[in-house]
């Protein structure tokens, strides 16, 4: 098994996001050291476009095989297919795999019992994919959106009434990492589907980074999580 980590350059809401220090380290090193940590993992690669994220990725124990091809480096290139193309150059390279795990270059909330717990849930599950997800903290039947003239209107009006533990209770991807089979992750198989589930986290452990007022609030939140007693 793989764990790789797709970290190209460009990213430009956050300058240098992959690489950009983060509570004292650069962020992808919470990623590269999870996953090291975790055991699990036969080599744990860094896909990148770029010699800056490489060098720090080494600094911390990934390695770099190859560097991304261009047409998957732009805005448009998406995770499915990074995968897709690494588990490939992998089996043609070096040897057959009977899995894969994805795990995103900033997730500093990561944690290697994560990675573990939802190994063997993936393991011995029989399941395409297995990734993180965590509970939606208020009932999405209850949403609403703004219309043109600014007035409201709700996606399910017919819930309005309907008690919330009446309500069928809802996830979403935390946005962590993903373990997939090899065929899965080569034919871009669907995530959400009967072949996958989830590996639940909590909320407070899950948190995009995709501002600078985003960085800000996962720092606070990695900082508190220092404190607990769950690391």
């Amino acid at each position: 098994m793989i764990a790789v980590i797709p970290a190209r350059a460009g990213s430009k809401r956050i300058p240098q996001k992959n690489i950009k220090l983060f509570c004292g380290k650069p962020i992808i090193a919470y990623s590269i050291e999870a996953a090291l940590a975790s055991g699990l993992f036969d080599e744990v690669i860094v896909s990148t476009d770029s010699h800056e994220i490489a060098e720090v990725a080494k600094d911390y124990g990934a390695s770099i095989p190859f560097f991304r091809p261009e047409n998957l480096a732009d805005d448009f290139s998406t995770t499915g297919q990074v995968m897709a193309h690494t588990v490939d150059w992998f089996q043609r390279n070096k040897d057959k795999l009977d899995s894969a795990c994805c795990i995103y270059a900033t997730a500093p909330m990561i944690m290697k019992s994560d990675l573990v717990g939802a190994c063997e849930v993936f393991r011995f599950g029989g399941w395409d994919f297995v990734f993180s997800a965590t509970k939606f903290l208020y009932p999405i039947q209850r949403g609403f959106k703004k219309t043109e003239s600014n007035g409201l209107v709700m996606f399910n009006p017919e819930h309005f009434n309907t008690r919330s533990q009446d309500l069928t209770q809802a996830y979403h991807d935390a946005g962590q990492f993903y373990f997939g089979t090899p065929d899965a992750w080569i034919d871009n198989s669907p995530l959400f589907c009967e072949k996958s589930t989830i590996y639940e986290l909590p909320f407070w452990r899950t948190h995009d980074i995709d501002t600078p007022e985003d960085w800000k609030m996962a720092e606070i939140l990695y900082k508190i999580k220092g404190q607990t007693d769950e690391l």
